[in-house]
C-alpha cells in the first residue's frame, strides 16, 4: 500500500492510499453532507465546500478514471480501480 497525502487552501486534508488493483482517496472534511458537492470529470475530482464562512473549491487529479464519490459524516471517499 503506497499513501500520499496532500491539502487544499483550508487545510483540509485527504489522503490517497494505492492497493494495487484499486485506489482510495478519503478525508474528514468536517462539514455536513450537504454542504459538500463532489464532481467527477475523466480523472479529475472537484470538491465545492459550503459553510458559514463561505464556498472553497478544491481541484486535484486522480489516479484513474471511473471513480465511485461517497460522502458519509463529514468524511469523503473516492474509490476506483487501476
Amino acid at each position: 500500500m503506497n499513501e500520499l497525502q496532500f491539502a487544499d487552501p483550508d487545510e483540509r486534508f485527504l489522503r490517497r492510499y494505492d492497493y494495487g488493483d484499486r485506489w482510495v482517496v478519503a478525508g474528514d472534511l468536517g462539514v455536513a453532507d450537504d454542504g459538500v458537492d463532489v464532481d467527477v470529470v475523466g480523472a479529475t475530482a472537484i470538491v465545492v465546500v459550503d459553510t458559514d464562512r463561505g464556498v472553497s473549491e478544491a481541484e486535484f487529479d486522480l489516479p484513474g478514471t471511473g471513480a465511485e464519490v461517497l460522502m458519509r459524516n463529514g468524511v469523503l471517499t473516492i474509490t476506483g480501480q487501476r
